[in-house]
This record gives structure tokens, sequence and C-alpha cells, in this order.
């Protein structure tokens, strides 16, 4: 048996393709796998657990952030700032225009609001930009899944296929050991004619002993891998499901041409593609919106408080001033006494600091670019640049998909001849050894004609086996194409 076949190579390649290589992340919760693992449940923990799906979720979830913080900035902003703190030395007091010589606590309050009223449509343009972003992240990652869904499937029909080529082996090893035990009885009844019939069939159990080996170390690599793409811990006694592929020998209906045309319509990378483009456009726009003016709406309200501030509060007390006026009687003076009020002076509280300070405004302010370091034409080429690239990929992506499509339709029909071919040639050597069996049996033949058709039974069985999974194999990718990939 060959140490490697036609479909460890396939899947080698296709996985090459994906670029969804599972890794190892100790944080992974451990599902429950029971005794078996059907396909389907395979798939639903790759999905679950695999570190680029993952990776993908959260690059989603921050584009929807980004996009709900586009919202927020057409918003009004609106802030409050407090400070208080204390003074030495001179210092005015602001509510009597004096000044004082003492140490002094005072505070300062605002609140602010303000609105953007036109800005060249900038905020309304990177809105949509990143509604273009997170629905191209949300393709991104449903293109991951599709690709780690595609993974399993190869993984699952890896061990399906090693568990075949295990079976084959084993029973090609049972064949050779009943003629050797047969052999030997007839060697110890001193009736067999050619010794080296019995120690060829000896060479021949202890090559198939090898091959069992070798077929038992694949199987077990094989159902390792599978347990790596679902990023879990390997149970190695676990049941599959053979029944979760069914080979129907046919024709593959579509054509390559209308398999692209499927691929183009519903595959999330070619989807992705194409609204990064959308956002690069928006985005574009949004960077030209810079030139243009400025124009927004603000509101502001202040006040302020020291505790050197005073006010003078009326007394019950009256004071005599005969020094201010006086009039003449006979030409002689007489000073007029004047009554004034004495007031009593204490210092200001803070809230009537707070209400008798407090000054509101409003107004409109425009700000127009003249020269801002030239961040505007270098931000609107870089836009371009961005634009042009993504343009790139989306054709670059388009053109892939196109020859992958190829690929996979003539490895699909070059599966579908092998098959044909080694069930015509199996159903062959089969009979050849069916006769050489029953002339070996009765001694008409020897051992070395004997073993070399069994051996070409034994390789087109195997050949038939791979061939098997390799036609399934390709028929699958064709169906990954088409999002026909149902568990």
């Amino acid at each position: 048996m060959k140490k490697k076949h036609i479909l460890y190579v396939g899947v080698a390649i296709l996985l090459s393709f994906t670029k969804t290589q599972a890794q190892n992340n100790s944080g992974a919760g451990t599902p429950d796998i029971g005794t078996s693992l059907s396909l389907q449940q395979a798939v639903s923990v790759a999905i679950r657990n695999n570190l680029v799906v993952n990776q993908a979720d959260i690059q989603a979830q921050i584009s929807k952030v980004t996009l709900n913080q586009s919202w927020g900035n057409m918003l009004p902003s609106i802030s409050a700032s407090a400070s208080q703190g204390i003074g030495f030395g001179r210092s005015l007091i602001t509510s009597s225009y004096t000044y004082t010589d003492q140490q002094t606590a005072s505070g300062s309050y605002q609140a602010n609001a303000g609105l953007t009223l036109f800005n060249g449509l900038t905020l309304q343009n990177t809105v949509k930009a990143n509604q273009y972003t997170y629905a191209a992240s949300k393709m991104d990652l449903q293109q991951q899944k599709d690709n780690i869904t595609l993974n399993v499937y190869l993984a699952y029909l890896l061990v399906l296929s090693s568990q075949d080529l295990l079976n084959i082996a084993r029973e090609q090893a049972d064949i050779d050991v009943k003629q050797a035990d047969r052999l030997e009885t007839q060697n110890k009844e001193g009736a067999l004619l050619l010794l080296s019939n019995l120690t060829d069939l000896r060479g021949q159990y202890a090559g198939d002993q090898a091959n069992i080996a070798i077929a038992v170390n694949n199987l077990e690599a094989a159902k390792v891998g599978l347990f790596q793409i679902m990023n879990v811990p390997y149970k190695r006694d676990v049941e599959y499901d053979r029944a979760a592929f069914t080979l129907q020998l046919n024709d593959y209906q579509q054509s390559p041409d209308s398999i692209y045309m499927t691929a183009m319509q519903i595959l999330p990378s070619i989807k992705s593609a194409d609204l990064r483009i959308k956002s690069f456009e928006k985005a574009l726009r949004a960077a030209r919106g810079q030139y243009y003016p400025n124009l927004s709406f603000y509101a502001n309200v202040n006040s302020y408080y020291s505790n050197a501030a005073t006010q003078s509060i009326p007394s019950n007390s009256f004071a005599n001033d005969t020094t201010a006026n006086y009039v003449s009687v006979g030409g002689n003076p007489y000073n007029v006494i004047n009554k004034n009020q004495i007031f009593n002076t204490s210092n200001t509280s803070w809230g009537d600091q707070f209400k008798n300070n407090r000054q509101t405004s409003i107004g409109l302010q425009i700000n127009i670019p003249i020269l801002n370091y030239l961040r505007a034409r270098n931000g609107v080429k870089q836009a371009k640049i961005n634009l042009r690239n993504s343009e790139i990929v989306s054709n670059s992506t388009r053109l892939a998909l196109q020859q992958s499509v190829e690929l996979a339709y003539q490895n699909m029909i070059a599966g579908y001849k092998q098959y044909k071919s080694y069930m015509d040639q199996a159903a062959a050597y089969a009979e050849s050894f069916r006769v050489a069996e029953i002339r070996f049996n009765e001694g008409v033949i020897n051992s070395d004609i004997y073993i070399i058709a069994k051996n070409n039974a034994d390789r087109a069985n195997t050949s038939l086996s791979q061939a098997k999974y390799n036609y399934i194999l390709r028929t699958k990718v064709l169906d990954y194409y088409q999002g026909r990939l149902n568990p």
C-alpha cells in the first residue's frame, strides 16, 4: 500500500488555497463531543472555536463600533468644565474690579455645546463609507466560516478514506495469513512441494503488517488533523459517520461557466471586494469635503466665583454727616446734617456669585480652510490610492476565482475518469486473482505468480478507494463554489 496517496495531496492543495488553517487556542471552550462525531457537529464546533473565524468576528465588531462612532459624530457636542484654585499675592476681584493682596480661592465653571451644520458632507459620506465597511467585514466573516466548513469536509473525508484504506490493508493481511497458515500446515505434514511458497507468503504477510502500521498512523494523523481544525482536545475513541458522504457516479451537471457565474453571485469574498470599493468611493468624497468651509453652531454658559468678593448689606443704624454740605442763613453758615445709613460688608455667597456672574452666548462659527499643511490635498490623494487598490483587489479576486473554478472542474473530470477506470481495473484484477488463488491452492502455480496477481488486485482496490474519495472531494469543492455545502 502506498504511503502517500492522491487524497493527501488534494487536501494539502485545498487547505493552502483556503488559507484557514486551524490554530491552537488554550482558551477555547471544550465542546461536548461524545462517543460519535457527525459531520454537522464537526462543522459547528470548528466555526465556534476556530481562531481565524473568531478574529474575523472581532473585526466585524470593530467595524460596527466604528460605524456607530461615525453616526455619533453627527450629534451635538455638549461638555462642561469646572476649575477651583487658590491664588497668592495680588489678584483682581472681578465683582468689584478692585485688587487685593491676600490669599484667595476662586473657581470657574462653564458649559459648552456645538453642532456641525456643514462641512462638505464629510460626516455623511464617512457614515456611508463605514456602513459599506461593516457590511464587507460581515462578508469576510461568512467567507471564513465557509472556508472552515470546506476544511472540515476535507478533513472528515480524509478520516473516512483512511479508515477504508486501513480496512483494505487488514483484509489483504487476512488473505495472506490464511494462505501462510495453509502452507505451514502442508509443510508440517510434508506435503509442501516448494518451501519458497511458504517463505514468500511469510514475507508478503510481513509487508502487510507494515502497511497496516502505516495505515493506522495515517488514520490517527487524519483524526488529529480534524480535531486541530475544530480546535479542541483530541479524543481517540470517537466514531465517525460513514454515511456522511454518498457517491453518485454521474456526470457533474453544471458547467464551469455556470459554476463561476453562481460563485460570482453568492461567494462572500466577491461581495466583500465590491463593498469595499463602494466604501472607498464614499471615503474619497469625505476627503474632498475637507476642501469646503466648516459651519458650526455654538452655545456657551459660564460663571465664576472668588472668596474675596464682598457685598454691602444695609443695617438699621444711621450716622450723622455734617461735613458734606452747609447753608447760609443771614450771612451765617450752618452745617447740614445728613443721615447716612450704615452698611455692613460680608462675603458674597457661592450661589449669588454663580447667578450674578453668569454669562450666556450663542453664535455661528465658520472655518475656511486656506492652508492646512496640505492635509486635505494629501488626504484626497490617499483616498484615491485606496480606491484604486480596492479595484485591483476586486479584479484579482474575480480572476483567481475563475481560475480556481476551472482548475477544480478539471480535477473533478479527471477524478471521475480515474474512478471509472479503477472500477474496471479492480474488477479485472479481482477476477485474475480469483483464478490465480484457485490454481495456487491446487498447486498448479507457484507463489510468485500468486503474489503478483494478489498485489495487482490489492493495488487496484487501494486505488479504487482513493479515487472514490478523491472524486467526492472534487465534487464538494465545486459545491463550495455554489454555496451547497450543507452537512
